[in-house]
């Protein structure tokens, strides 16, 4: 018997109230990824169908966007290393779905750890985004992460059963 979708399940422990979505969202990408790439060949994850993004791709960029958008939300500047993160997230390398699975993974216990710790007096403090310090404010990136996240897996779902049909 299959449960739920996460945010049918109920507040999760230890997230602010106002964070609650965002933590739902995160967790039911997560397990969204897990199933559809549960058998998923390491041959396949550069592929291309079509024109549209990789597996690989999304795998990386998933990682990479909540990484960069909590620092953000942080008030913190990307760092050379998540520069050079993003630089490569489409360029292919000998790497398996299980080794990509467990960054994601990474990044994203690390991301519910943040939502954890947040001070919900602070959501709606301004964050500047990128070199031209564009407007948002702590919520507005986190909210964006889950969004992205969300439409990035959607479009992974799509990639994944084009080439495995």
């Amino acid at each position: 018997m299959s449960q739920p979708e996460v945010w049918m399940r109920g507040p999760l422990p230890g997230i602010p109230s106002l964070l609650q979505p965002v933590a739902h969202a995160l967790l039911q990408a997560q397990e969204e990824i897990h199933a559809m790439l549960n058998a998923f060949p390491d041959n396949l994850l550069w592929q291309q169908p079509a024109g549209v993004a990789s597996v690989g791709f999304h795998l990386r960029h998933i990682t990479g966007v909540l990484d960069r958008l909590f620092t953000y939300a942080s008030g913190k500047p990307l760092s050379d290393i998540q520069l050079a993160y993003l630089a490569a997230e489409k360029t292919p390398e000998d790497i398996s779905v299980q080794q990509l699975l467990a960054a994601l993974d990474e990044q994203l216990s690390k991301t519910i750890a943040i939502l954890e710790a947040t001070d919900e007096n602070i959501l709606t403090d301004f964050r500047g985004v990128g070199r031209k310090q564009l407007p948002s404010t702590v919520l507005g990136l986190m909210f964006h992460a889950a969004e992205h996240t969300m439409r990035h897996t959607g479009q992974l779902l799509v990639t994944v059963k084009v080439l495995q049909p």
